[in-house]
């Protein structure tokens, strides 16, 4: 074990480490978005939105992260859509997680009383809005597990986006090993940080859902 190589490396992995979280966030972002979209259209009266919906859900789980990645970044030129790799990866890993979160989603939002529906279209709220203001607020605490879960897999997926040259955890990585050739000290050093960041994800998750559960007691 060479201790001197760890300790020069540390510095440089731990840069790269904001990478990967930077890679992360941006990516939750946009999955976020399009889970809410998805599970809308999940539950749209429009056959046409349900089928879209089933769709991609199918198509995007359904087929590897990393095709998707490459169909994005290299296929994309030649669509007229040319992206740095950092947005590549980020676009890609974003709608490929948010077909992933919309059926957690969806759990939820069926897990919410049927009442409640029934009460806002009474009310003469349309599916939309009693959808986006009274069933996802509602649906919200009981997603949390399933973010953090999501969010855990998505920060490990970021280390695919090496493959299009996103100098990220992974990558430092692999360079470091070419440079040194020492690959036992280098990639247990990056497993290390990887472990760090999804440690303090699952804190934030639990933070979360301490502090619904407070929310809900005290309302009581």
């Amino acid at each position: 074990m060479d201790i001197e190589l760890i300790r020069q490396i540390l510095p440089f992995l731990a840069q790269a480490s904001v990478l990967t979280i930077g890679l992360t966030v941006c990516s939750l972002a946009i999955g976020l978005v399009v889970a809410v979209t998805i599970t809308i259209a999940s539950f749209s009266r429009m056959r046409a939105a349900r089928w879209a919906a089933a769709a991609y859900v199918s198509i995007m789980r359904g087929t590897p992260l990393l095709v998707q990645l490459f169909l994005v970044y290299f296929g994309g030129p030649q669509m007229g859509l040319e992206l740095t790799p950092f947005l590549a990866g980020v676009v890609t890993m974003g709608f490929n997680i948010g077909a992933y979160m919309s059926e957690g989603m969806k759990g939820a939002v069926l897990a919410v009383d049927r009442g409640q529906n029934e009460a806002s279209r009474s009310l003469g709220f349309g599916r939309f809005d009693t959808m986006r203001l009274f069933i996802l607020p509602q649906a919200a605490p009981l997603m949390i597990r399933s973010l953090g879960v999501n969010t855990v897999i998505l920060c490990k997926s970021t280390a695919l986006v090496s493959t299009i040259g996103v100098v990220e955890l992974t990558y430092s990585a692999q360079r470091f090993v070419t440079s040194t050739f020492k690959p036992f000290e280098v990639f247990a050093c990056a497993g290390a940080a990887y472990l760090i960041i999804v440690a303090a994800i699952s804190l934030i998750v639990h933070a979360l859902e301490r502090a619904v559960d407070h929310g809900r007691k005290a309302a009581l």
